[in-house]
């Protein structure tokens, strides 16, 4: 391993300890910080990473991603621990969440050492967003909704519950809702989004199907990453043909 991929491996404990940075980039900035190390990293590649639960970047609003400097140091610890050591991402996983304990990650390849990081509660609680259950009441205060509000998301199906538990998509689903309340629109006017959204994951869906349909043990993660680019490509038409309603109405 180079010693500029190993000092930045020894970077992803120290990110921990820095205050929040307050620069943010987005996922085009990330890559051009990366390329010159990592020349075949991708905005498919980083969104798989996310999907595995090694980076958990914050979204505006709208869903897009916004990158700190510790998840681009966290990206160069998985990129470089994949390109020298040739480690499968579970194994990298293991690492990490036990650099987010607080404790030193077992069996590290030789001449990767990492000194154990302290996270801040928020970062931690963010890292392990995927796997929370949240109860109702604990929704609720995460999101600021009223439990009438909240009965409403579950009524027009825009939230669900599984096993009595909300999940962390619930929460973003909920927080906007919660947001867009104050501006009147309450849950029965936002159903069209859901249906929206039903008839996206139709054509997603479609589109990911050859891929889905192989044999082979990969093909699940392909179609998935693949799935993920289409809905993020749908996700910038969708804000783009809306932002051209609003120039409309300004030039008016």
């Amino acid at each position: 391993m180079n010693h500029s991929a190993g000092r930045r491996l020894v970077d992803v404990q120290s990110a921990g300890r820095r205050p929040a940075a307050a620069v943010i980039f987005n996922i085009g900035e990330v890559l051009g910080q990366l390329t010159e190390d990592f020349p075949t990293v991708t905005a498919s590649k980083i969104r798989f990473y996310e999907e595995k639960g090694l980076i958990s970047p914050q979204r505006t609003p709208a869903g897009y991603r916004q990158f700190r400097e510790s998840d681009v140091e966290r990206l160069r610890f998985v990129l470089a621990l994949q390109r020298d050591h040739y480690l499968p991402l579970k194994v990298i996983r293991e690492y990490l969440d036990a650099i987010d304990a607080g404790l030193t990650p077992a069996n590290l390849p030789p001449g990767v050492s990492i000194a154990p990081r302290m996270v801040s509660d928020d970062l931690a609680l963010e890292m392990k967003g995927r796997s929370r259950r949240l109860t109702p009441d604990q929704l609720r205060a995460e999101c600021g909704a009223s439990a009438e509000l909240l009965d409403a998301m579950v009524s027009y199906g825009l939230v669900e519950q599984r096993g009595g538990f909300f999940d962390d998509h619930a929460l973003r689903v909920a927080k906007a809702c919660t947001d867009l309340s104050v501006h009147g629109l309450e849950p029965r006017h936002l159903r069209p989004f859901q249906a929206a959204a039903d008839r996206e994951f139709g054509l997603v869906e479609r589109a990911v199907a050859p891929l889905s349909s192989r044999k082979d043990g990969m093909a699940a993660a392909r179609a998935a990453e693949a799935a993920r680019e289409i809905a993020e490509l749908c996700l910038s038409l969708h804000s783009a043909l809306v932002q051209s309603r609003i120039s409309e109405m300004e030039a008016q």
